[in-house]
């Protein structure tokens, strides 16, 4: 059905596509590729929401050698308005004769309506090819359009034997300088980045992308359920979204006046309900989150069904007797235990990371 042209074609059309790896959120990372006579007229990827989409910089660029050309594009054209008008007019109009998609978009405004426009009008379509790879760059994107939750990443740094601290609390640094610059890449990649009140209080942390390249800040995102975070916090520099439980309004009026946002999102037992907090991120249009917090968040979250998947860096050292991963997740049996699927394993400097995702529930 394909080529090994159309794969040559669609592999760069990917290429395209990761370069708004960090900028196109809420929208989707679309790269596109438009060939003519076996030769490239047309390459564009989607920069940022409100700015053209793949294939209209690319039409941009091929001009009229885009009629009876093919055009290879990560995510099935869009055929509804939103802020921009809808690709696939702008494909028709330019009178190609084929479109290679990778993967149809979840959108529900969208969802096979744009593939089903072009054949109508004509043009021989075809869908599926490097479709998983067009997925695992929009991971996020696919979660939110199918599940009504943004994908929820779990970074964690940890000797050898699971560790993350030592009996004293001291944590810097278990892990390499390359294997905490990888991490910040990690964090570059997401529209946001969740820690706890405890994290907060013991290391004060940044939570920003220092170590890799990036145009924009994800959104920081703070569980603190009785608002005990101090209003010197680094973490609130220029503003952040804070998730609590107990109403405090003199403290809740400080917070703001630092530019931050407080929900109340109690839970029964006078926590932060973290499944709603995750639904609430996933109407913000959140795509991605990436999780840097203590064993006790870190334990609730796995408890509360919200992770997703864990990246974890390996350090070759052991720390014997000292805090681990995850706190509150007590199990009776094997039959409970969370089960997860490695999905990677690479060496980052002396570290190891490991990418597992947990199972369907």
């Amino acid at each position: 059905m394909f080529t090994s042209a159309d794969h040559e074609f669609m592999a760069r059309a990917l290429e395209l596509a990761s370069l708004g790896l960090t900028t196109t959120t809420p929208n989707p990372r679309v790269g596109s590729v438009i060939v003519r006579d076996g030769r490239i007229v047309g390459e564009g990827w989607h920069r940022r929401a409100g700015e053209p989409h793949a294939e209209i910089v690319a039409l941009a660029q091929a001009g009229g050698l885009a009629r009876g050309a093919t055009v290879y594009v990560t995510l099935e054209p869009c055929s509804h308005f939103g802020r921009t008008p809808p690709c696939v007019e702008a494909l028709i109009d330019a009178r190609v004769a084929r479109v290679v998609a990778a993967m149809e978009d979840p959108n529900p405004q969208v969802n096979g309506r744009g593939l089903t426009r072009l054949r109508e009008a004509g043009v021989d379509v075809r869908c599926g090819l490097l479709e998983q790879q067009a997925r695992e760059l929009n991971i996020g994107f696919v979660s939110r359009m199918a599940r009504g939750r943004p994908w929820v990443r779990m970074k964690v740094a940890a000797s050898l034997d699971g560790r993350t601290a030592l009996h004293n609390g001291h944590s810097q640094w278990i892990t390499g300088e390359a294997a905490r610059a990888d991490g910040h890449v990690w964090r570059s990649r997401a529209c946001a980045i969740l820690t706890g009140i405890g994290t907060v209080r013991d290391d004060d942390p940044q939570m920003t992308v220092r170590m890799a390249d990036t145009t924009r800040q994800p959104l920081r995102v703070l569980v603190d359920s009785r608002l005990e975070v101090d209003l010197q916090a680094r973490l609130l520099r220029g503003g952040a979204l804070v998730a609590s439980a107990h109403p405090n309004p003199d403290k809740e009026a400080e917070l703001r006046d630092r530019g931050c946002e407080v929900l109340h999102l109690p839970d029964a037992a006078g926590k932060v309900d973290l499944l709603a907090l995750i639904a609430h991120l996933a109407e913000r249009g959140i795509n991605e989150v990436h999780v840097e917090a203590g064993a006790r968040l870190n334990g609730s979250l796995i408890r509360s069904g919200c992770v997703d998947e864990l990246l974890v860096y390996l350090a070759p050292s052991l720390l014997g007797d000292a805090a681990g991963m995850l706190e509150g997740l007590v199990l009776d049996a094997l039959d409970d235990r969370v089960r997860l699927k490695f999905h990677a394993a690479d060496r980052v400097g002396d570290d190891l990371r490991i990418l597992a995702r947990l199972a369907p529930r």
